[in-house]
């Protein structure tokens, strides 16, 4: 994922180098929780299940070779482009430590941190909330809740 300018200054400055050997030293170019490959178009069925063509076989959610009871719907088979990020375990940039570090791809990524996105999106939405607040013009708000009550 990318790093948003205003938390740049919050990573070393061999970031690149860090990233890479955690990447594609350590991890082989695949995400370390499910096995996709770095920068390969996969096949997937959109509930983590997905085929891995180099071994021939389908994979679960977390990189195990599974066999699909009943076969699948052709319909329902997407594909998606695999990128992998060097994701920091802790939610902490300033740590870096290779225990920390974890390289995953984008969909192991998102459930990681998803208790985190959640926990931003009610700061956002609270700090919102307490701007306007502070400047709003009391008549203003009076009116805004007027409207959305339907009175």
């Amino acid at each position: 994922m990318p790093i948003r300018p205003e938390n740049r200054w919050l990573y070393p400055i061999d970031w690149r180098q860090v990233s890479d050997a955690i990447r594609f030293d350590r991890a082989g170019a695949r995400c370390e929780t499910c096995k996709r490959p770095h920068r390969r178009h996969v096949a997937h069925l959109g509930d983590g299940r997905w085929w891995d063509a180099e071994a021939g076989h389908w994979r679960s959610g977390r990189g195990r070779a599974i066999r699909l009871r009943g076969g699948f719907v052709l319909a329902r088979v997407r594909t998606t482009y695999v990128v992998l990020a060097c994701a920091h375990l802790d939610h902490d940039p300033g740590n870096n430590t290779p225990a920390n570090l974890m390289a995953l791809c984008q969909r192991c990524h998102m459930l990681h941190d998803a208790a985190e996105h959640r926990w931003q999106r009610w700061w956002n939405l609270f700090r919102r909330r307490a701007i306007r607040d502070l400047y709003e013009d009391p008549l203003v708000t009076r009116a805004r809740l007027l409207t959305r009550r339907g009175g």
